[in-house]
């Protein structure tokens, strides 16, 4: 079984931009790319789990968040480092876009997100982190049996880094 660390986007990887799903709009956060490159040195998967519920409420099309999350991925890979695996939840109860607009088990709190991932690459929970910056992100860790890490700002790799030993 592996190991993983999963990453909130928005206020963890990503500098918080309201509804955010345009490349120019997006700004890591200081010590992501490292965050990101520790996990990929050190056996751990690093997974992004996000809830992007702007598609649901009709102010983008998914296509726009998988845009933005190859694009993340090809910023990356500039750095020597890359994500395992991008997870979204597109929906929300009170969405206007029909197909979307539905309570879900993916929607953070609820681990949907985590427990898919657990499946798709064979995942000790156990031994596994969500880092996050809401209480729903440490709520939705705990859910699926991770430890989970509550990121406050400043650099997300030492905040990773304390996290882990403190777990």
């Amino acid at each position: 079984m592996k190991k993983a660390i999963f990453f909130d986007r928005d206020g963890t990887l990503n500098e918080e931009v309201h509804f955010l799903h345009k490349i120019e709009d997006f700004v890591w956060t200081e010590g992501a790319i490292e965050a990101i490159k520790f996990c990929n040195d050190h056996n751990y998967l690093a997974i992004v789990i996000t809830n992007q519920s702007g598609v649901a409420r009709g102010y983008y099309p998914e296509e726009d968040i998988m845009k933005l999350h190859q694009w993340m991925n090809d910023q990356l890979k500039g750095h020597g480092a890359h994500f395992d695996g991008i997870y979204y939840c597109p929906h929300h109860p009170e969405g206007i876009i029909g197909k979307y607009a539905l309570k879900c088990n993916c929607r953070k709190p609820l681990p949907g997100m985590l427990l898919q991932a657990e499946k798709d690459f064979d995942i000790d929970m156990a031994k596994s982190y969500l880092i996050g910056d809401g209480a729903r992100d440490v709520e939705c860790a705990e859910a699926a049996g991770v430890k989970g890490i509550r990121y406050t700002g400043g650099n997300l790799y030492q905040a990773l880094m304390d996290g882990m030993k403190e777990n």
